[in-house]
């Protein structure tokens, strides 16, 4: 197997979850350099994780260290740019969620990949568990029956000190608030496991903090399959929880967690206890267990590069929940349902997650 030559950009809280994502790789994967606009940091960073270099400007360490894989963990508002001058280097990028501002700036994404032969993935490890792939499996296999509702709530809880970081809170810099930015790891989880949606009516609100984005949204969600889900993403929550679950025709399937997951955080009930033998074997034949990491996303992208594959955060797949998002907005800043394929060139929601529609508000 290739051993890979990785940067980073980024050195702030989630850089050290992609310092631990190289160590899981098992050498597949070195880290050689890490960049961050603030000398310090970066130096302290480099210095603490044992890596090489230290950089201060983004296009000097690509050009410098050459390397394979870039792991952006920068603001999201610079995520576009950053993977599109990674692709151009010659790298793959592994980008932070949000992945993009737009679903144009996605498209801009998109054509970077056709130009270059490079790809950018975006983290949305929740989908590379093995517990996750394994209950993946039985859905499609039908083995609970015909998927019917499904509940999602990402209720997690953000203090004033949060936002006062400069770039959060803002719709240029942070891309939106809990729907984009925490919300989204469990809602394209969810997609994951029930397939395409097909329309959506939402809202969203600002109840609590002063920032111009929202710190609530809920939405209803028809899927291609005739299921509906319904969707809390929260930021304002001060008992955390992220809970999925997902009720079948056989089954009810839960996952009950906060940041991270592993096989113990889900449950089954049959909806037959005294006829559920078969049932329940299938669902207790889980694989090797692997938790919900950064790690384990960044070694299914290594395989992937070494067989020249379509990582599976990638291209259509990446655009079908930025889109779903995009029209969550829409759909609450507009009072519609909004159908999937409709956010087009063309509509301002194309071009800028709220439109043009955000209400003025200002952060304090």
């Amino acid at each position: 197997m290739k051993n890979y030559r990785a940067v980073l950009v980024g050195t702030g809280g989630i850089g050290e979850a992609h310092v631990r994502a190289a160590e899981f790789t098992q050498g597949r994967v070195k880290l050689v350099a890490a960049c961050d606009i603030d000398a310090t940091r970066a130096k302290d960073f480099c210095a603490k994780f044992n890596i090489a270099t230290a950089h201060t400007d983004y296009a000097t360490m690509l050009r410098e260290e050459k390397p394979d894989i870039v792991l952006i963990a920068a603001p999201p508002g610079l995520h576009a740019d950053m993977s599109i001058a990674a692709m151009e280097a010659g790298a793959w990028a592994l980008c932070e969620k949000p992945l993009c501002a737009s679903l144009a700036e996605f498209d801009r994404i998109e054509a970077a990949e056709k130009k270059t032969g490079q790809r950018t993935a975006c983290v949305f490890q929740m989908r590379f568990a093995s517990s996750n792939t394994h209950v993946r499996k039985l859905l499609n296999a039908g083995v609970f029956g015909r998927p019917l509702i499904a509940t999602c709530n990402t209720l997690w809880y953000r203090d004033a000190a949060y936002y006062a970081v400069p770039w959060r809170g803002k719709w240029a810099t942070e891309l939106g608030g809990p729907t984009m930015s925490q919300g989204i790891h469990t809602m394209d989880q969810l997609l994951h496991l029930f397939g395409d949606w097909t329309e959506v009516k939402a809202i969203t609100d600002t109840l609590y903090h002063q920032i111009e984005v929202e710190d609530f949204s809920m939405a209803h969600v028809k899927f291609a399959n005739g299921a509906r889900a319904s969707i809390t993403n929260s930021s304002i929550c001060p008992r955390q929880e992220t809970y999925l679950r997902l009720d079948c025709e056989k089954a009810t399937i839960e996952l009950t967690h906060l940041y991270a997951y592993k096989q113990e955080n889900w449950k089954m009930t049959p909806a037959n206890p005294d006829d559920s033998a078969a049932l329940t074997s299938a669902w207790e034949d889980f694989p090797t267990d692997v938790g919900s990491t950064h790690g384990a996303q960044l070694v299914a992208m290594v395989d992937d590069m070494e067989n020249d594959l379509v990582p599976l955060t990638s291209g259509d797949a990446a655009r079908r929940t930025l889109e779903f998002l995009t029209a969550i907005y829409k759909s609450a800043f507009t009072n519609t349902t909004v159908k999937q394929g409709s956010i087009t060139p063309g509509d301002p929601f194309y071009t800028v997650l709220h439109g043009g529609m955000a209400p003025k508000r200002e952060k304090k």
